[in-house]
């Protein structure tokens, strides 16, 4: 019996990955690598993150994405630069190639729990896989939302950012982008590139980005302990945010969904502003109250936050409306492990080490944000939660080892 099953290759799946390799502890990793970052996400995009925010994690940091870029030729992204979409996907290749070999590109298509306690996985080749333990590091690929008064247009008129990589095919279209978050401003901003007729609607009044950095610029002493750099941007808030997950699991329940809710929220890079304003019309302060399909078009009706109405009619729309977790949305887990989830609004409650209600079965990234604080929707948390995952395997393993097959050993290179 393997000791762990890791369903997920992102950069939690990755990390966490080369954590348990490092320490000698049995377990099989499958799934598409980097498949939202190098599928899902539109080409032409830039991170939000800065360069040593962007990292995937093995234990010894011996392969950052400074270190991959230093091998690779490809200027650093640092200060008053972004981090391309491709040199993050090529990174997450890399990383594969060197620090987990041991990644599956195979799908887990259900997951049911043995009489012993174990898990039984079956795979989409029909192989069988009986494990200890599961981390699911399944990122938001199950968590698409858009929102109910639009489901029911049909694919052809409605589509959400999540399904487009390739933004060639809307050239010449008339398209609208729904959203006022990053996904929605670089989906935009890059539909225009793409020659795309678009305009942007959304409730907010105004749109939002993070402020350019100035390579060179010296901050003051007081400037700094004010507003410490971190790996969410800088101020006091965000670096507990991401160097106190932690510390975060332990506040009042109330408080921690509040944060989770409110914080860091919608806007987008610096470098994409001049690609939207002014280059994209923007319909703000309105959100959609209806939608219907007349004569082959999508017909939006709006309505203002001062009570004013009005319609648009377009090709098709784009939700780039977000992602919402609920676990009732995995149906690869048996619906009995899914009735025994303790959840808050749809997300599971999380014990320190990453566990939920159910022994065995562990969450991390965008599903882990409740319980661990915002950095959990960034690759930056992937470090803490491949360390602290990893710890409590170590810790699991020494109470019950498994037997292994050698085959599933490879020896780790230094």
């Amino acid at each position: 019996m393997i000791e762990t099953a890791i369903i997920g290759a992102g950069p939690y799946g990755l990390s966490i990955a080369a954590h348990l390799r490092n320490r000698g502890i049995s377990f099989r990793i499958f799934g598409r690598l980097m498949d939202s970052w190098v599928a899902h996400m539109p080409k032409g995009m830039m991170l939000k993150s800065d360069g040593f925010a962007s990292n995937i994690y093995d234990p010894k940091a011996k392969f950052t994405l400074q270190d991959f870029c230093a091998e690779r030729g490809i200027e650093y992204a640092h200060m008053g630069k972004p981090v391309e979409l491709a040199t993050f996907g090529n990174y997450g290749l890399a990383f594969r190639d060197r620090m987990v070999p041991e990644l599956e590109d195979k799908i887990v298509v259900s997951v049911d729990r043995a009489a012993d306690g174990s898990f039984l996985l079956r795979l989409d080749d029909g192989e069988e896989v009986k494990v200890r333990r599961v981390v699911l590091a399944i990122g938001i690929t199950h968590f698409v939302h858009v929102p109910e008064n639009l489901a029911h247009l049909p694919p052809q008129f409605l589509s959400h950012s999540y399904n487009h990589h390739d933004l060639a095919a809307f050239k010449g279209r008339n398209v609208v982008v729904l959203g006022a978050g990053s996904s929605a401003i670089d989906m935009a901003a890059l539909l225009r590139d793409a020659d795309a007729d678009v305009q942007l609607v959304a409730r907010a009044t105004s749109l939002k980005f993070h402020t350019a950095p100035q390579p060179g610029k010296r901050r003051s002493w007081w400037q700094r302990l004010r507003h410490p750099d971190s790996g969410l941007g800088p101020g006091m808030r965000s670096r507990f945010f991401s160097d106190a997950p932690a510390l975060f699991h332990y506040l009042p329940e109330g408080f921690r969904l509040k944060v989770v809710r409110t914080t860091l929220g919608p806007s987008a890079g610096w470098f994409v502003k001049d690609k939207v304003m002014g280059r994209v019309p923007l319909v703000l302060g309105y959100g959609v109250e209806r939608a219907e399909i007349q004569d082959g078009k999508v017909h939006l009706h709006l309505r203002g936050l001062d009570g004013s109405t009005r319609e648009i009619v377009t090709e098709h729309v784009v939700a780039a409306t977000g992602y919402k977790v609920d676990t009732e949305r995995l149906k690869f887990l048996n619906s009995d492990i899914r009735a025994k989830l303790e959840c808050v609004k749809g997300t599971p409650v999380l014990s320190s080490n990453f566990e939920s209600s159910v022994p065995g079965l562990y969450f991390v990234g965008l599903a882990a944000a409740n319980s661990f604080g915002p950095v959990m929707r960034f690759a930056f948390g992937a470090g803490f939660a491949a360390r602290r995952v990893t710890q409590a395997m170590a810790k699991a393993v020494a109470r019950t080892p498994a037997k292994v097959p050698a085959s599933r050993m490879s020896t780790i290179t230094e």
